[in-house]
């Protein structure tokens, strides 16, 4: 069991990035993207079931983030428009297998079982 995160780096405010996360193995229930900024709890971004009938954002990204799914049902993207300075942390994408019942299980570090390296996003004002 695997996952990989990529596509971070710097970019100026007002810009974009993709991130990316395959997950090797399995077929998963739900994924997510998660963030943490030195000094903070990492935060819940986005979330997806496998199939893609339910998807969630946090407010702070809401309109400005969209999740995808990969090329395979194993695998997901993070399409990240309008950066600003505050979205600056390491990015984590986590897997999860279970059942969730409700967008609030979604959100919960708690309910993912597998997570990924993490990958910095810089963004410059």
């Amino acid at each position: 069991v695997q996952l990989q995160a990529s596509g971070g780096g710097l970019v100026e405010a007002g810009g974009s990035l993709r991130l990316s996360c395959a997950a090797s193995g399995r077929l998963w229930d739900a994924m997510g993207w998660f963030r943490q900024a030195p000094g903070k709890e990492r935060e819940f971004i986005a979330a997806r079931n496998w199939r893609g009938d339910r998807t969630y954002y946090a407010e702070s990204v809401k309109g400005r983030f969209t999740v995808y799914r990969g090329n395979v049902k194993t695998a997901m993207s993070l399409q990240m428009n309008s950066l600003k300075p505050e979205d600056t942390a390491v990015y984590y994408c986590a897997a999860a297998l279970g059942r969730f019942d409700d967008r609030y299980d979604y959100y919960s570090l708690r309910k993912y079982d597998y997570w990924g390296q993490g990958t910095q996003v810089t963004v410059s004002s």
